[in-house]
């Protein structure tokens, strides 16, 4: 039995558009750019007004961060439990796949989520377990999911950073990972630990 979703805090309607917008903008201009002072021109109010909704700038990120996770965690449960992508590809090689795809699709919002310590106290209770669940689905033991997830985010930084050596085969390279892992996993656990958890796809970053 997998975890169940957990719901994200309902905000009003105000906070909801602000935290929108920020998100546009987060994502057309980087995270430097995410200012209360910009938000505001972009929402076309004085930067004091957001206060009214939101104590600042930590809390919209708080925020968007929460987005980060639901999404790549919806989209690689969707992965794990794909048993037509399952059976072509194999579950490491689909849930890799995935958060490759859904993490260069959302580059800025990636980097917030990814970068720093991670806020696990101010997040909704259960959500980091649950987003980072498919990978202990896909790998069968914590601790050869964290080393999954170590190997994947690792390669979409360098990826976004554009390290790799011009016509480098990206493709190739993340399907040598899935080999391993998928060895890996079929050899059962790498050692005595938790019978469940879940190394999130995104929290593990620095905090």
């Amino acid at each position: 039995m997998t975890l169940a979703r957990p719901q994200l805090r309902q905000h009003p309607r105000r906070v909801a558009e602000i935290i929108a917008a920020a998100r546009v903008l987060l994502e057309s201009e980087g995270r430097e750019a995410l200012t209360m002072r910009r938000l505001g021109h972009a929402l076309g109010i004085r930067a004091p007004s957001l206060y009214k909704h939101l104590p600042g700038k930590h809390a919209v990120e708080v925020a968007l961060i929460e987005i980060g996770l639901a999404e790549i965690g919806e989209a690689l449960h969707r992965a794990a439990s794909d048993q037509r992508a399952l059976a072509e590809a194999g579950a490491v090689a689909s849930v890799l796949a995935t958060y490759r795809a859904e993490s260069l699709a959302r580059p800025n919002l990636y980097r917030l989520a990814t970068s720093g310590q991670l806020p696990r106290g101010e997040l909704t209770p259960g959500l980091e377990d649950w987003a980072g669940e498919p990978w202990f689905l896909a790998a069968g033991d914590p601790f050869l999911a964290q080393a999954m997830w170590s190997f994947a985010h690792g390669m979409v930084i360098l990826e976004l950073d554009q390290r790799y050596p011009e016509g480098s085969e990206l493709d190739r390279t993340w399907q040598a990972g899935a080999a391993a892992f998928t060895l890996a996993a079929s050899r059962g656990p790498a050692g005595p630990g938790p019978a469940r958890t879940g190394p999130g796809p995104i929290p593990v970053s620095g905090g």
